[in-house]
């Protein structure tokens, strides 16, 4: 029998792909102690976290007189992460149930489309800011008969149809497997939904870690560096051609160092289809890796470099205020009080 065909759960009686066959199958050496560390960082980080993306929502949302492109931006990525965040308590119960899913079908399927939800609105508005930076920089006039906060709003909107599109097949795929060890598992099983199409766990599994790999992390990459390197080849000052090089560097290397080692494990986990060996480097690796704790202090200071072109002086005063107040002055001090 091939091993792309699907077997029967025996607990609950459906189908099953051959790779959470493996993962029912396999048991995880538990280090208690190491394991306390992970979770009370995580819960710590979690925490931390919320907070951060709900203060950062409430001066972007409430404290602005009027909004700009600008605030636009930060104001979708900062929801986008919220919620995102606000998912992961959930998680560090996870961790701290011995890697158990205790929570149900449903908040199995909501914990996981709102990460991948996060995961296409960010790099989608990331590379859309790009852009949108770009053509200041490049078409300044264009830019200014053209660029609105209308405009801004329409693309953000285009922006969380598109994710909302290419999570739907995580939600629906997204199911609670009970291990041989009695652990619960909230994993994908792409056994669901069978037609008379040959559609076997292979493709399906590849094809999802494909279409991340593509439309979540290699296009916007290529979108945000091709903008940023316009920028700068658009810049006549020395000075500031220097400065933003290295804004830009900061930028793009946060960008691949927030996304690059999830999607590195997500393709491990399609060969671990073909090397079963590979498993076990896929359950230990990506929980820990947990990209949310990452984006929530490296990814989220990749929108506050948008506040240099272009925009009424008001919103890069709120925000140079919310950075001081969160005691990140590194990045707070690019950041230009008007004179007068």
């Amino acid at each position: 029998m091939s091993n792309t065909t699907p077997t029967s759960d025996a607990s609950g009686g459906q189908l099953i792909c051959p790779l959470l066959q493996m993962m029912k199958e396999h048991r995880l050496n538990n280090n208690t102690q190491a394991n306390l560390v992970v979770v009370c960082i995580h819960g710590l980080v979690s925490c931390l976290g919320i907070l951060e993306n709900a203060l950062i929502l409430w001066v972007v949302g409430f404290c602005l007189r009027r909004h700009t492109v600008a605030s636009v931006w930060v104001l979708n990525l900062a929801t986008s992460d919220f919620l995102a965040t606000l998912t992961l308590p959930f998680f560090t119960f996870y961790l701290s149930s011995s890697h158990s899913w205790e929570l149900g079908s449903l908040l199995c399927k909501t914990q996981a489309s709102i990460f991948f939800l996060n995961m296409y609105v960010s790099a989608f508005l990331l590379a859309a800011i790009s852009v949108d930076r770009c053509l200041l920089a490049a078409k300044p006039v264009w830019s200014q008969n053209h660029r609105s906060v209308a405009g801004a709003w329409k693309v953000c909107a285009l922006g969380w149809l598109w994710a909302v599109i290419n999570t739907l097949p995580y939600f629906l795929f997204r199911s609670v497997t009970e291990k041989q060890d009695g652990r619960k598992l909230c994993y994908h099983n792409f056994a669901l939904y069978t037609s008379s199409l040959e559609r076997d766990c292979k493709v399906r599994q590849a094809a999802t870690a494909i279409s991340k790999l593509l439309l979540a992390f290699l296009f916007p990459l290529v979108v945000i560096a091709g903008s940023y390197i316009q920028i700068v080849l658009s810049l006549r000052s020395r000075t500031r051609r220097r400065n933003f090089t290295k804004m830009v560097t900061f930028v793009i290397a946060a960008f691949v160092l927030c996304w690059a080692p999830y999607h590195i494990f997500c393709v491990i986990e399609v060969t671990a289809q073909y090397w079963p060996k590979n498993l076990d480097l896929v359950e230990v690796g990506l929980p820990l890796i947990d990209i949310k704790l990452l984006q929530t202090f490296i990814c989220g200071t990749q929108w506050m470099n948008l506040i240099d072109f272009g925009d009424p002086l008001t919103f890069p005063q709120h925000l140079c205020f919310l950075l001081k107040y969160l005691n990140i002055g590194w990045i707070a001090v690019t950041c230009k009080f008007p004179r007068g």
